[in-house]
C-alpha cells in the first residue's frame, strides 16, 4: 500500500514540475506594463484599433491535447464578475501561439476547428481593453490552458462562465501573463 501511495505522490510531483515550466509571453506587451493603444477596443469611448495581440506559449505538459485562451479583466465594475475580453477554444496541441490579429471577427486566421466564444462585448472575437474613464488601470489576465481533451463541445449560446467551467474541468496546466490599461 505504501509503495502505491508513494508512486502516486511521485507521479503527481513530476506532473506538477513539468507544468511549472509552462509559460505565456507576448511580442506585443510585457507583463505588468501598459497594453499599447493598438490593442484597445474601438467603442464605448475608446479609440483603439481593437487588434488582438500576439501570444506565445512553451513547455506545455505531456498529455496536452488542445489549448484554450481566456482574457479577463477582474477589475471591471460588474458586480464581481469582471469582464471577459476573449475566449478561444479547440486550438490544436501542435500550436505554440497566435499571431497578432488572429482574434478578428471573421476567425479566418485561426486553425480549422478552433472557435471564438462570445465575449462580454457580445462578439465572438477579441475585444480590447476599455475601462471606465478615470478608473485606476485595470489588470488584464491573458491565460492559456493546456487541456487533456482534444476538443471541447461547447453548447450553442453558452456563456463565458459555462465555457470557463468546461475549460477548467479539462485543464492540465495554465500560464498567465498580466498587463494593464487605464484611461
Amino acid at each position: 500500500m505504501r509503495r502505491v501511495v508513494l508512486a502516486s505522490v511521485l507521479a503527481l510531483g513530476s506532473t506538477v514540475a513539468a507544468a511549472a515550466g509552462f509559460t505565456l509571453s507576448s511580442p506585443d506587451m510585457s507583463p505588468g506594463q501598459t497594453i499599447p493603444d493598438k490593442f484597445v477596443f474601438n467603442g464605448f469611448g475608446c479609440t483603439g484599433k481593437n487588434v488582438s495581440p500576439g501570444l506565445n506559449w512553451k513547455n506545455a505538459p505531456a498529455g496536452t491535447k488542445s489549448f484554450a485562451i481566456m482574457v479577463h479583466d477582474p477589475d471591471a465594475p460588474t458586480g464581481g464578475a469582471g469582464f471577459w475580453h476573449w475566449v478561444v477554444v479547440n486550438l490544436p496541441a501542435t500550436m505554440t501561439g497566435l499571431a497578432q490579429g488572429d482574434g478578428g471577427l471573421d476567425s479566418k486566421n485561426l486553425p480549422p476547428g478552433a472557435e471564438q466564444i462570445r465575449n462580454d462585448y457580445g462578439q465572438a472575437a477579441w475585444g480590447g481593453p476599455c475601462p471606465p474613464e478615470g478608473d485606476k488601470p485595470h489588470h488584464y489576465n491573458f491565460t492559456v490552458y493546456a487541456l487533456k481533451t482534444p476538443r471541447l463541445e461547447i453548447p450553442a449560446g453558452a456563456s463565458t462562465s459555462v465555457v470557463g467551467f468546461m475549460i477548467n474541468s479539462q485543464t492540465l496546466a495554465k500560464a498567465t501573463l498580466t498587463a494593464r490599461f487605464g484611461r
